[in-house]
């Protein structure tokens, strides 16, 4: 395995990760900007990817910006928003041709980096808010997406767990917005707040790829600039300890045929702390993998689910185990999920699970890192957890992990809420 390099230095108001890797043929540049989770800001920070990819000033509409890319041989511009613990983040990407594998061409990256910087600095728009139309179109487009997650019931279900669970804590907040927010937001307010995050926002630009790294230094410094100095990471998730003796159950009606029994745990273990090697094998022995006890134990030998799994929200201290059941058999697969934690608290694992499980998680790791923007997200977790755990190190640490670990482990994990989504004549609501 060849280890990654990674040269970072804080310049013009941000993080510079510079990493070069000769494995690839494409260069990718990741800029990522970061703030706390905000209910009153969340629906503007949710709208802001559909609108920033229709084009900046320079190409303000997607046909411009799309023949641009193509002129770049091919450039593939994404923009997008996530969740990262208790802080919210825009991600820009770009991946483009490498200029040294083609004959007569030395400005691409150059020309690639200003386009970027246009995108992000430079949005389309009239007078003092984006361009109406498209605001007021992508507006409509978030709205359905809004609209969708009710027809996804996984993914509602996991929304709705996470709802009751982290009740009053900023984990809770939609990604995507609230559709009750649409009418106050307006191209005039996004717009002013989307120039507070280019300001106030923890900013790290990420350049990754075969190329000279103080050539690509000096064209990345010279063109991404910003006034304010801010490149301190924000706190980490607050740690919530359930302080309830038994579990908050959550029963919930619609018109479903197959229900979904969702249960979520506090670990109390985020990326940064030195369980968290522990924490994935866990994950990897009790639900996260076809060969783990809940795939086992709860679909194939007792058939009381159609998918059974489990996974973390590791830099926010979650273990969430997710199936899908028949409605009548709630209490019987809770029964016999919750033994599977039970025999992971009791040390109920054999060589085999261990041995079997780290290779599973090891050839995962790796397996990311053989994709540029994998690996990016690898290097960014150090800076979500304000860690320097490298991908190598947890690599070397989950090769570690023992029997002992992860009996010190369990004692930290709490059953805090069950979350139930049946049908009208399942399950009552209590």
């Amino acid at each position: 395995m060849e280890a990654i390099r990674e040269e970072v230095e804080t310049v013009n108001g941000y993080r510079l990760h510079v990493v070069p890797n000769k494995k690839f043929k494409t260069i990718n540049i990741v800029v990522k900007l970061k703030t706390t989770l905000e209910r009153d800001t969340i629906t503007k920070r949710a709208l802001l990817p559909y609108i920033l990819q229709q084009g900046p000033n320079s190409y303000p509409t997607r046909m411009e910006l799309q023949t641009k890319l193509d002129e770049l041989y091919g450039a593939v511009l994404s923009i997008d928003g996530a969740k990262k613990g208790e802080n919210h983040v825009i991600s820009f990407r770009l991946e483009l041709a490498n200029q040294k594998f083609i004959p007569n061409e030395s400005g691409i990256l150059e020309e690639a980096i200003s386009l970027l910087n246009d995108v992000i600095f430079n949005p389309n728009v009239d007078k003092d808010g984006f361009d109406r139309n498209i605001f007021n179109r992508e507006k409509e487009t978030l709205k359905q997406k809004m609209s969708s997650i009710i027809d996804d019931k996984m993914r509602y279900a996991n929304m709705r767990l996470i709802d009751e669970m982290c009740e009053g804590e900023p984990y809770s907040i939609h990604v995507h917005g609230y559709e009750e927010d649409l009418s106050s937001i307006s191209p005039e307010n996004t717009y002013e707040y989307y120039q507070s995050i280019c300001k106030e926002d923890t900013m790290d630009v990420f350049v990754l790829g075969d190329f000279e790294t103080e050539e690509v230094k000096k064209l990345i410094t010279s063109t991404f600039k910003r006034e304010n100095d801010n490149n301190t990471s924000k706190a980490n998730a607050t740690i919530k300890k359930n302080e309830k003796k038994e579990a908050n159950i959550v029963k919930e009606n619609q018109n479903i045929q197959q229900a979904k029994l969702h249960i979520g745990y506090r670990t109390n273990t985020t990326y940064g702390d030195k369980l968290y090697p522990a924490l994935q094998v866990f994950n990897g022995i009790l639900g996260a993998f076809p060969s783990s006890k809940l795939f086992i134990n709860v679909r194939e030998k007792n058939s009381l689910a159609y998918y059974a799994s489990s996974r973390l929200e590791s830099h926010k201290g979650l273990l969430l185990v997710f199936s899908g059941i028949a409605p009548e058999d709630f209490e019987k697969a809770k029964e016999i999920m919750e033994q599977q934690m039970d025999a992971m608290k009791k040390s109920d694992v054999t060589d085999t699970e261990l041995s079997e499980t780290k290779a599973l998680i090891e050839n995962q790791l790796l397996e990311t890192m053989d994709n540029p923007q994998g690996i990016v997200e690898l290097l960014y977790q150090q800076v979500i957890a304000n860690s320097n755990r490298s991908p190598e190190k947890l690599i070397e640490e989950i090769k570690q992990v023992t029997k002992k670990d992860l009996t010190e482990l369990a004692e930290l994990i709490e059953e805090d809420t069950v979350y139930l989504l049946s049908n009208e004549g399942g399950e009552n609501n209590e």
